[in-house]
């Protein structure tokens, strides 16, 4: 398996230690309230609640959404589905991104290429299959909507796909392109797990044309998402309240983030949740925060650099301007 942040406890194990700060993921670290579900969504298979469906399309903006285990099991899903039935695509993924896509396109007899975001325009009509995460994991960088539907009109006119993952979407809305799910073509992923701080409920959406939902539905199988699961991201997804009140809050948390660092020389670029930069030192630079109990997300090769998100409390932000320092003095 691909290596992800969110591993603490593999930091614990190599640096030891027991309170750290980890900085290594994009989700957001005040997370929804989970209700206590009601005790027979323990004890009950996991019928899809239609309740679920109608406050995620008004949620998302959405025609019609499946419900899946999380946007992963769509983004492994998704090429076997494309082989079963359409065969071998030639396939373009957005790089850097997360590597998940291209892992998975990569496989089941696909023809998989990266490309930079500049040259995503000029790999569409030669693709199949044009894969873009927006807002860019980990990058922040980001495809205007238009252009987004008019490379999903240019695929779908010879039976192709643009997948767009919008897993950070929530803080970015006016570059959703969820509410043109319903189109031919345009296959949109939603994520629970950042901006509500729900990824331990493993749900995610999948915004598409009827037909192509319906044979993702049946290669999935039955109880995709668990009852507890539906119940919370019911609750969520209705809490209109909170999620205003968390807009704002990850709006001032990120530009803290990206005033701190700038403070400290780094020209970083991403989303309120998180914040990237290329490093030439990137691996001394993850190591200089380690040994301080401070985990944040490593990407070497050609991609070198550093992704931090959010720390959770006004004691984090000091150990981490303290760390910052040090760095500097090296």
């Amino acid at each position: 398996m691909l290596e992800h942040g969110g591993n603490l406890r593999a930091a614990q194990q190599r640096y030891g230690g027991t309170d750290w700060i980890d900085l290594s993921t994009g989700i957001n670290p005040h997370g929804y309230p989970a209700p206590a579900p009601a005790p027979d969504a323990w004890h009950r298979l996991p019928e899809r609640d239609p309740h679920l469906l109608r406050a995620a399309c008004e949620y998302y903006g959405a025609p019609q959404l499946l419900p899946v285990a999380g946007t992963q099991a769509a983004i492994q899903a998704l090429p076997r589905l494309r082989a079963e039935l359409a065969g071998p695509a030639r396939v373009t993924v957005s790089a850097p991104s997360y590597a998940e896509h291209a892992h998975h396109w990569g496989r089941h007899g696909h023809v998989m290429r990266q490309v930079a975001y500049a040259a995503l325009d000029d790999a569409v009509d030669g693709s199949d299959v044009v894969v873009v995460i927006n807002p860019n994991n980990p990058t922040g960088a980001t495809v205007a909507p238009d252009q987004l539907l008019a490379w999903a009109e240019r695929l779908a006119a010879r039976g192709g796909w643009l997948v767009v993952d919008e897993a950070f979407g929530d803080t970015a809305r006016a570059l959703s392109v969820s509410t043109h799910a319903g189109r031919p073509g345009l296959v949109v992923l939603r994520s629970v797990g950042k901006f509500f701080g729900l990824a331990g409920l493993r749900l995610g959406f999948v915004g598409a044309e009827t037909t192509l939902l319906a044979a993702l539905d049946d290669l999935l199988g039955p109880w995709a998402v668990s009852g507890p699961a539906q119940e919370i991201a019911i609750a969520a997804l209705r809490d209109h309240g909170w999620q205003q009140a968390t807009q704002t809050r990850l709006a001032r948390d990120g530009a803290r983030m990206h005033a701190l660092l700038a403070d400290y020389g780094i020209d970083a670029h991403g989303t309120p949740l998180f914040h990237w930069w290329a490093e030439p030192r990137a691996e001394a630079f993850h190591e200089h925060m380690a040994r301080r109990a401070i985990w944040v997300r490593l990407f070497p090769g050609a991609a070198r650099g550093i992704r931090v998100g959010l720390p959770g409390n006004e004691s984090a932000w000091r150990r981490i301007e303290q760390a910052l320092r040090e760095w500097n003095d090296t």
